[in-house]
């Protein structure tokens, strides 16, 4: 019998459950696990995280058997989530942040670091974009500790209004009051569903904005960027219908999507591994406009300064 499933009684007292280190799985199984969800296939993670892909695959097995669930399906095509993984794969992903915020945190401490840089991010400016510009600063301004908090871009703009952050990344359509911003790339939202799917076998390759509109489907939470932007799209084609499912995290909703669940409506950002695995299908949509901005935000009346300013001069491409 395990050490997870053993329940220690001392004399005269309640059973105790074992160590949360015993119940609870290892970080570099989490991490393998994201990048599963984001890359599509196990090997692939193995390599981006160097490892073997039998030690990947013995890892899985041994988070799965820990937990009492199947997380991840495994086929000649590549690796997608179970319903169980992708919801795994959510909390993970807030462990591997809190790990992340908690190393930072210890370097700062061990006054190895000069100064400081809070960073407010949309979840897929974070995922997507924002490690890449980090890397970049990091080579520019190694003595620079980031902390970073990803959430929908309607809280980031409640952290950066109340100086929580020092430069916030949000993906609405307007800047909300009270911060400066300036737009740093530009982004549209894409349709896609399984392949099986009837939108994916029409010959035009395309619906129409009110058949979208009618149409329940698998969507971020309210007060999301991508949201913002699709209420919007279709508030001249009767308003998007009730959801089949609102998730709170991009890869929730692809995992939905891939299963065969619904159509969903993300960023082309987000969705770049599976259209090209092929494991999601682009619909076309005719009479909408999906495009939109993403931009920096920051309190209004300042400008950015330190790391900061250095931070925003990276993401548009330019030296500080």
């Amino acid at each position: 019998m395990s050490d997870a499933a053993v329940e220690r009684t001392a004399p005269g007292s309640a059973p105790v459950s074992a160590p949360l280190s015993h119940r609870v799985p290892e970080l570099g199984a989490m991490e393998l696990l994201i990048a599963v969800a984001r890359l599509g296939s196990l090997g692939a993670a193995a390599r981006e995280l160097g490892i073997s892909q039998p030690a990947a695959s013995a890892r899985i097995r041994a988070m799965e058997t820990r937990l009492g669930v199947a997380l991840v399906d495994r086929t000649p095509r590549g690796s997608t989530l179970t319903a169980q993984g992708a919801l795994v794969t959510d909390w993970a992903r807030r462990v591997v942040e809190a790990a992340e915020a908690f190393d930072a945190g210890a370097q700062a401490l061990r006054g190895a670091r000069d100064s400081r840089l809070r960073v407010a991010a949309s979840m897929t400016i974070a995922e997507y974009l924002l490690p890449g510009w980090l890397i970049a600063l990091r080579a520019a301004r190694p003595g620079t500790a980031v902390s970073l908090q990803a959430d929908n871009s309607a809280l980031v703009a409640e952290r950066v209004l109340a100086r929580e952050a020092d430069l916030g990344f949000v993906e609405g359509l307007t800047v909300p009051e009270g911060l400066d911003a300036v737009v740093i790339a530009r982004d549209r939202l894409v349709v896609a569903v399984a392949p099986g799917h009837v939108w994916a076998r029409r010959r035009s390759g395309e619906v129409s904005a009110a058949e979208l509109a009618a149409t329940p489907l698998i969507l971020r939470e309210r007060g999301s960027g991508t949201r913002q932007v699709l209420d919007a799209a279709l508030a001249g084609s009767g308003g998007l219908a009730e959801p089949l499912l609102e998730l709170a995290s991009t890869t929730a909703v692809k995992a939905a999507a891939v299963s065969g669940a619904g159509p969903c409506v993300l960023s082309e950002l987000a969705l770049r591994e599976e259209l090209a695995g092929r494991r999601l299908v682009a619909v076309a949509v005719a009479g909408a406009g999906l495009g939109r901005s993403l931009r920096a935000v920051w309190p209004g009346g300042t400008r950015p300064a330190g790391p900061a300013r250095d931070l925003l001069a990276l993401t548009r491409g330019r030296p500080a």
